[in-house]
């Protein structure tokens, strides 16, 4: 028969009272060689009473394990059944009298429980207090801060905490403890480094998140883009980041791979848009086609004008198709009217169509409207040109 009794490793989980306490052992089995013939019977036994919440059934059946074999697992067991039927006195005298005969750290730490379970707070510290300096293990200082915080004094709670962090590390309940704790005080680099610590060991989404807001409620950006970089927790945070910092050539790779997980051809245009953008001084005409091509699957499903003005313009000022170009941008302006950016795009149309005079009418009603950008001013001056010379040819 399945040897049951290995079983009792993995069952002793923390055990918490309403005040989340944890649970005060973990025994592990030692032996799994069976004692008596009935054993594995009674195991089963209890293993269900526990299953249906029949906590002082299950205590009792492992107390005739306990007593029938001696094996410390089934007294500890019996006893964090007590706890979990609220039978603080009975677990209080329990502890007391095996105590006396057996000086059992386990058997101090169900009685810690029980007494601050009953509000007993003063005598719990004091017995915790003799515990945590023979130990010096985690969970000690655990059940001594979670006493401190009971007797209100949220300074002695954090410095027991703090102690289990520097046996234990970041385990979830310590730093999201002592990030409640840092909270209170408004300690916020301490609580961002108990995130950083915490997301390094779990990979918590949430805790990315909350990291995101530290970061971005102390205008930290470029350790929030290392983050989001490492991390890989926020790409379409990431993809604002690098184009707030005009980081095209990554925001192009970044909002393609964002296209391919999604599907979503938003990010298709957005990265064919930041290719533009991040080579437009040096660009070939290949690589223009490719990102014509790109723009003109988006705006069949996607018409926004945006990406309108962005794929009317290339098809002009590259010279690969001006006619068709200025149809996109008069489709972009149908929306937006009064766009400066938009209106410039249909002036330098007219301009390669060498209709000079229908693009200054166009530039005259937008060029002081923006007098730094220097495209518009640019496209100015080139029409400027163009009328001087149909003066002169007159």
């Amino acid at each position: 028969m399945f040897r049951y009794v290995l079983v009792f490793s993995a069952l002793f989980v923390f055990f918490s009272c309403a005040d989340n306490l944890p649970n005060p052992t973990k025994e592990k089995v030692t032996s799994n060689k069976k004692i008596f013939e009935e054993e594995d019977f009674y195991i089963l036994l209890a293993l269900r009473a526990e299953e249906l919440r029949d906590f002082s059934s299950a205590s009792q059946l492992y107390d005739k394990l306990y007593n029938r074999s001696q094996r410390k697992e089934y007294l500890y067991r019996a006893l964090q059944n007590e706890l979990s039927s609220k039978n603080y006195t009975k677990v209080i005298k329990r502890a007391d009298k095996l105590l006396e005969s057996n000086n059992d750290n386990k058997l101090k730490r169900f009685k810690i429980v029980a007494l601050t379970a009953l509000s007993k707070f003063e005598e719990a510290k004091t017995l915790a207090l003799k515990l945590v300096e023979v130990t010096k293990e985690v969970n000690d200082y655990i059940l001594l801060s979670n006493i401190y915080t009971h007797l209100q004094k949220p300074e002695l709670a954090l410095i027991s905490l703090e102690e289990g962090y520097k046996i234990a590390g970041c385990s979830q309940y310590i730093c999201r403890r002592l990030a409640k704790f840092y909270s209170d005080k408004q300690d916020i680099d301490s609580i961002l480094s108990l995130y950083l610590n915490l997301y390094e060991k779990f990979k918590d989404a949430k805790v990315a998140q909350k990291i995101v807001e530290i970061y971005s409620y102390k205008e930290e950006k470029i350790k929030l883009l290392h983050f989001l970089e490492s991390s890989q927790s926020d790409d379409k945070l990431l993809l604002d980041l690098y184009t707030l910092e005009k980081n095209y050539t990554k925001a192009s790779l970044l909002a393609n791979d964002i296209y391919l997980k999604t599907d979503d051809l938003n990010y298709l245009a957005k990265s064919a848009i930041y290719q533009y953008e991040s080579t437009k001084e040096t660009i070939d005409i290949k690589s223009v086609v490719d990102i014509v091509e790109k723009l003109k699957k988006v705006v069949v499903i996607e018409p926004i004008p945006l990406y309108l003005n962005y794929l009317g313009y290339l098809l002009i000022d590259k010279n690969i198709d001006i006619d068709k170009g200025i149809k996109y941008i008069k489709d972009a302006l149908q929306d937006e009217p009064n766009s400066v950016y938009y209106l410039d795009s249909l002036a330098w149309g007219y301009y390669k169509e060498g209709h000079c005079k229908d693009a200054k009418k166009i530039m005259n009603t937008i060029v002081k409207s923006d007098t730094k950008n220097k495209e518009l001013i640019l496209h100015n001056n080139s029409i400027d040109r163009c009328l001087k010379k149909e003066i002169f040819k007159n």
